[in-house]
């Protein structure tokens, strides 16, 4: 009799535990599911961090250094700059979780979540924005020598626009589009930044479109020997791009730049950074302070464009909110 209530004893017991057990691993489940996304470990800390940069002779790479320093120092993450391909292979690295932060363009961002020009049928959703940095100027460079005073004076002109489905190309088609031209206006020839400015030198273009940080080295070599003009954008011009294509923001080509006598204004789309939004709020908000409340670390010249007060301008995607509570508490 004592052997089976032995026996019963144990029986229950074991019952009990598988129950309790049961529980245990429901309850895990459920904390899952209140961390928003099912994946308990997208609120951990990470150990380690990449950030996509640009080739090494670039800014991108030498302020990404800098960046995961910072990263590193302020936040205990291990950052590592990565060379890359720059803006639009930096998004598919992102969705592809090849990395967790990225330098990009603006507009080249918000093609990547709208899946337009060169993300045709390849829409990115996996990404935010943690800040932008600095702007990318985007110059119609002429020569003296041209006679190309205005927009309205490249109608028939051969005009270098950049590779159909690229950045420049996207930034010319937009300023011809604001001031009443296409492409079919002008000889569209598609050519990189060192070509265009070869091509200037010969005479074999009239005009050429750049987009990046002034000085640009490839105008300043073509200015050693050429007189160079800059076309400007003026303030309607601008305001009318900007209200259609909100990622564009107004810029300056300050005098003596290229020679230039008088300040031309323009416009720019801005580098900025993006993070992949898996990334806890308190992961982003960290590295957000560990760059913005270090700029006085940041010796690259371009450094004195990154602040937070401007960090948001020229942002057409959701920004972290990680980043967005940063920003927040530094009005």
């Amino acid at each position: 009799m004592k052997k089976k209530q032995f026996r019963l004893f144990m029986l229950l017991s074991a019952i009990a535990l598988l129950i309790l057990a049961a529980c245990g691993s429901d309850s895990s489940t459920g904390s899952d599911k209140e961390n928003g996304n099912g994946d308990a470990a997208s609120t951990e800390k990470p150990k380690f961090l990449s950030l996509l940069t640009g080739g090494t002779q670039g800014t991108y790479y030498a302020l990404g250094g800098t960046f995961a320093d910072l990263i590193t120092t302020e936040t205990g993450i291990k950052t590592t700059a990565e060379v890359s391909q720059a803006s639009a292979a930096n998004m598919t690295a992102l969705q592809e979780g090849k990395g967790e932060i990225a330098f990009v363009q603006t507009d080249i961002a918000y093609y990547a979540t709208e899946g337009k020009f060169m993300f045709e049928g390849k829409k990115i959703d996996t990404i935010a924005a943690l800040g932008a940095l600095y702007p990318e100027t985007v110059q119609l460079v002429t020569t003296e020598a041209s006679g190309i005073k205005t927009y309205a004076d490249l109608k028939g002109k051969k005009v270098s626009v950049g590779a159909p489905g690229s950045g420049t190309y996207a930034n010319a088609e937009q300023l011809l589009e604001i001031h009443g031209l296409t492409m079919n206006d002008i000889k569209a020839q598609n050519l990189d930044f060192g070509e265009s400015t070869d091509g200037l030198k010969s005479g074999q273009i009239d005009a050429a479109f750049i987009t990046a940080g002034t000085p640009t080295a490839a105008v300043e070599a073509l200015n050693a020997t050429t007189k160079v003009n800059i076309i400007g954008v003026d303030a309607g011009k601008a305001d009318e791009l900007i209200a259609k294509y909100p990622y564009y923001a107004k810029d300056t080509v300050k005098a003596g730049t290229y020679g230039i006598a008088s300040d031309t204004e323009t416009v720019s789309v801005l580098a900025m950074l993006a993070v992949n939004k898996n990334l806890s709020d308190d992961v982003v908000y960290n590295m957000t302070k560990a760059i913005y409340s270090n700029t006085g670390k940041i010796s690259h010249a371009k450094g004195a464009f990154i602040k937070a007060e401007t960090a948001l301008d020229g942002i057409s995607i959701d920004i972290h909110p990680g980043a967005q509570k940063y920003f927040d508490e530094n009005k």
